[in-house]
């Protein structure tokens, strides 16, 4: 008497097909971080080039760009990168009571406290007189979420 073909997988060929479907779901997944990463620092390449673009406009009608190390202690105390030095940018790039608008921020621009930040959550940093394109410029960066510098995003 003769065996009938059993009408299912085996064991082993689901484990395969299971293992199989592991990897591309792990390949996919990891594709797509990347992908999401290129696309924040692209966007924050843009954002950098704006507000460079608003602060020369700034500077068109002013005279100068908004100093980071005024007289004024407010504005002497702010470290650049922290939360007093973007909202200080902020607030002369997009006054709230009246005068001209340079940069209109979108509401995905700003945290809680007011300050610019970054696709990745942090804050732009700004400094004028700047130090490393030169005292009569302004340095304009992002950290892109790194803490080594040679990946940040900078407008030097």
């Amino acid at each position: 008497m003769q065996k009938s073909p059993s009408k299912g997988f085996t064991l082993i060929e689901l484990l395969v097909v299971i293992t199989i479907i592991g990897i591309l779901a792990g390949l996919i997944l990891s594709a797509a971080g990347y992908i999401q990463k290129k696309g924040a620092r692209s966007r924050a390449e843009a954002e950098i080039a704006a507000l460079s673009a608003a602060l020369e406009s700034f500077k068109a009608d002013m005279g100068d760009y908004p100093a980071t190390n005024a007289a004024d202690p407010t504005v002497a105390s702010m470290s650049p990168g922290t939360d007093a030095a973007s909202v200080f940018l902020r607030t002369n790039l997009m006054p709230v009571s009246g005068g001209k608008v340079f940069f209109e921020f979108s509401k995905g621009m700003t945290n809680s406290s007011g300050a610019i930040v970054d696709p990745f959550g942090n804050r732009y940093g700004y400094r004028y007189p700047g130090t490393m394109n030169g005292s009569n410029f302004f340095d304009l960066w992002s950290t892109a979420g790194s803490s080594d510098s040679n990946t940040w995003i900078k407008n030097w």
